[in-house]
């Protein structure tokens, strides 16, 4: 039987005298090392700063993801993508709310944006092709799962070309992820584009090409102007 649904969301803003910011970005985009060179500037201005990372890669759940990230376990994507929520909703009881109601800035590798790109990627092998009422129904089942925790204060996303992403991935030491392939983070930067199109007033877009000087500059940048 079909049934038509007509609902909006609601994004809970942040109440607490912190700030919380977030960079989003495929992988490779160099969102870790700008977390540590933002960190840096505010710490340089005398502020206390807390930085984490979405999904956490230790604790029980943050584990489990990372096994399955690296291909060690396996789960069903939808299985996964709940695993993400629940080591999120954890992550902000334990440390994201906590931090902002003593009022230090929480800067964050990822974020619950992150849910939709890499969600319907998950649900629709990156589809994003389809009908946009069909999209945003994807888009807001995922985030039913998450409009009731505090967004970011600001969110940038650091913008790169495939190539770059691909080069980058291709020669850190690290362990390969599932989500580190060529047509995959392909699909993601649509996915990001998608995600852009539809909440532009709460994603800022910095460019992530170039030396990594010249991005933090970028990024700061923008910071000033929020």
């Amino acid at each position: 039987m079909k049934y038509n649904l007509n609902f909006d969301i609601e994004l809970k803003k942040n109440e607490y005298p912190g700030t919380y910011i977030a960079l989003e970005g495929i992988d490779g985009s160099g969102k870790t090392t700008q977390v540590e060179k933002l960190a840096d500037y505010y710490r340089s201005q005398g502020r206390e700063v807390v930085t984490t990372r979405e999904p956490r890669k230790e604790g029980l759940i943050g584990d489990l993801v990372q096994k399955v990230l690296l291909g060690k376990e396996k789960l069903p994507s939808v299985s996964l993508q709940y695993l993400f929520s629940a080591d999120r909703s954890a992550h902000h009881e334990e440390l994201v709310l906590p931090a902002l109601k003593e009022g230090k800035i929480v800067i964050s590798d990822r974020c619950f944006w992150s849910a939709i790109v890499y969600g319907i990627l998950d649900r629709t092998g990156g589809a994003y092709d389809k009908d946009d009422a069909d999209l945003l129904l994807i888009s807001q089942s995922i985030l039913s799962m998450y409009h009731q925790f505090t967004v970011p204060d600001s969110t940038f996303y650091l913008k790169i070309r495939l190539e770059t992403a691909f080069g980058r991935l291709s020669s850190k030491a690290d362990e390969k992820e599932i989500y580190e392939d060529k047509d995959k983070l392909k699909k993601l930067i649509t996915g990001y584009e998608y995600l852009l199109q539809k909440f532009p007033e709460e994603i800022v877009v910095v460019d992530g090409e170039g030396d990594m000087g010249e991005v933090t500059k970028r990024l700061i940048e923008k910071v000033q102007l929020k």
